[in-house]
């Protein structure tokens, strides 16, 4: 057999990259440092800057591209069209106002400075973008993709993917002149309209049929290779019309949440996403020439410390101007702080038509690289900036895995609302050792400062779930009033733990079917329940004795509330409600 011998230094570079990601990742983990880091490091010492390893970091850089692919097609999946609706003023409101106010008052630093109108134009667009990647990957590590500011930090980061498109498109025409800016822009525009129509229209036609077809077969392969299919073709369609792989991507996700097969194709594609994930931050490492940053220093520590310190506050000005409170605000604009993988793009297509000198190139290049490295820093800081507002009332994240450690044969309660509430009196009444979990972060403290032990994590996180003792807990009860959250949750405990007990508020009867379908222990419909509790005070009120009253109330629950259910149901067809 003959070997290619274009193929070779390929599997070569793939192999380094492997082992470096085996070798120090591990290790880094085992220092309580973030992967992300640990990424990183591998990268800046086996890149051409470091031991070189790997010679050309251009062939790693295009495969790490498809992590951020994969990454916004995850997203796309856990959002649906009515949730992107709900955070319309959120992405193209206080995006646009993040980008716009940020990359001019960068645009004016950089004409102080002494750069070049083209230029500065450049340098402002590039680092007003922060990065999806770190930020989203960081998030998910921390089970706060959920939460208030997990979600804003995310509705920014969305307009940022969005907006990369005309920029890519105005870079080159920079060094023109007459209409052909406004022209261009305007053909990208409508080829992205276009697009946007099609991939809708086509998606929403196809791809429940396909995948009821597929999912027929009853062949784990084909469902899987379905699903790269629809992510890397709708992304070549988004690329072909000069828009974003990613855009496509994260479009296909969405178009997927809308159908059953979304959580099955969240698992299949979950291993990919961390593969190339971890790729695209070992090619971030590979950028950073150490030489740069230490000839340079001076210019590269400014411009990281003014991104860092002037995203954060501006960010966060932004944020309170939008309504939203002084912990989320301050949160966000620390979390997003950073530069961005998209900057080191525009910076790339400004060096090839020469409006960015190739020393100016290098330093921004190591200065993102390294406000990135920094961001589970700012997240860091984020977490003291909340404990100082509300001193001493939350706990940091790692804490909930030494209360779960130190528990067993435990409750865990997740939500901690009205309903949460009430059981955790219950089971202090009863000595019954429980810990609660909820994901607003004002509760916790308020919680907290009464001293009520309540800790800070997501019901979708299957991670805080298990870092709250879920392997040696006796139950489990979930009273949060999201179903698509409930319903996540249910599925991922009852496939992590067969054999634990998972107790449910569910909103109906419908709900409570699909809560026993994926596994839930006992489900509790809780309008149904409270329609029940007042006819049973409104009974005994008017005469009907306690026993007869707990009978014919238990007479409507042995039926699992059929009876009620068809009552309301028929109501409904009639268009009667009450």
């Amino acid at each position: 057999m003959h070997h290619s011998p274009i193929l070779a230094p390929i599997l070569a570079d793939v192999l380094v990259l492997l082992v470096a990601a085996v070798v120090i990742v591990p290790l880094l983990k085992r220092l309580k440092s973030s992967p992300v880091i640990g990424y990183l490091a591998a990268g800046i010492l086996i890149g051409p800057h470091g031991f070189g390893f790997i010679s050309d970091a251009e062939g790693a850089r295009t495969l790490a591209e498809f992590g951020v692919v994969f990454l916004l097609f995850t997203i796309g999946l856990e959002l649906s069209f009515e949730r992107l609706k709900q955070l319309r003023t959120y992405v193209f409101g206080l995006g646009t106002a993040q980008v716009a106010l940020t990359g001019a008052i960068i645009f004016g630093t950089a004409l102080a400075f002494g750069i070049s109108i083209n230029a500065a134009i450049v340098i402002g667009a590039g680092l007003a973008l922060s990065s999806t990647a770190f930020v989203l990957q960081l998030l998910t590590e921390r089970g706060e993709r959920a939460t208030p500011y997990g979600t804003m930090s995310f509705a920014v980061l969305l307009f940022q993917d969005l907006i990369i498109v005309p920029l890519l498109i105005l870079v080159p025409l920079l060094n023109e002149q007459g209409p052909s800016l406004l022209t261009a822009i305007g053909e990208a525009g409508l080829k992205a309209v276009v697009a946007l129509v099609v991939a809708v229209v086509a998606g929403r036609a196809v791809l429940r049929p396909v995948y009821r077809l597929i999912a027929a077969s009853g062949s784990t392969e084909l469902f899987v290779a379905a699903t790269l299919l629809v992510v890397l073709s709708t992304g070549l369609v988004f690329s072909l019309a000069g828009l974003s792989m990613a855009l496509g991507a994260f479009l296909a996700g969405l178009l997927l949440a809308e159908t059953e097969y979304r959580h099955q194709v969240e698992a299949d594609i979950r291993p990919f996403r961390g593969l190339f994930l971890g790729l695209f931050f070992m090619s971030v490492g590979m950028m950073v020439d150490i030489r740069v940053v230490i000839a340079e220093w001076l210019p590269v520590l400014g411009i990281v410390a003014g991104l860092l310190i002037g995203k954060s506050i501006l960010i966060g000005l932004l944020c309170r101007a939008f309504g939203l409170s002084a912990i989320v605000s301050g949160r966000v604009g620390l979390t997003l702080s950073q530069g961005g993988e998209f900057g080191f793009v525009i910076f790339g297509a400004a060096m090839v038509a020469g409006i960015l000198p190739p020393g100016t190139g290098a330093i921004l290049f190591a200065a993102v690289t390294l406000t990135m490295a920094l961001t589970p820093l700012m997240a860091y800081f984020g977490d003291r900036y909340a404990d100082w507002l509300t001193p001493g009332a939350v706990p940091p994240a790692s804490d909930v895995s030494k209360a779960g450690g130190e528990l067993e044969d435990h409750i865990i309660i997740i939500g901690f609302g009205r309903v949460g509430q009430t059981v955790s009196m219950v089971l202090n009444a009863t000595n019954t050792p429980h810990i609660a979990l909820d994901r607003d972060y004002r509760l916790v403290a308020q919680c907290r400062q009464q001293g009520t032990e309540v800790y800070y994590g997501a019901a979708t996180e299957i991670s805080v779930i298990t870092a709250a003792g879920a392997a040696r807990a006796r139950a489990v009860v979930i009273t949060i009033n999201e179903p698509e959250d409930v319903s996540r949750a249910v599925r991922e405990l009852r496939s992590a733990y067969p054999d634990l007990a998972i107790y449910v508020r569910a909103r109906d009867l419908t709900h409570v079917r699909h809560l026993e379908d994926l596994g839930a222990t006992a489900v509790v419909p809780e309008t149904l329940e409270a329609s029940l509790q007042l006819g049973g005070i409104i009974v005994r009120a008017i005469g009907i004795s306690a026993e007869d009253s707990a009978a014919t109330l238990d007479s409507f629950r042995e039926d699992d509330y059929a009876m009620l259910h068809e009552i309301i149901a028929s109501r409904s067809d009639t268009g009667q409600d009450g």
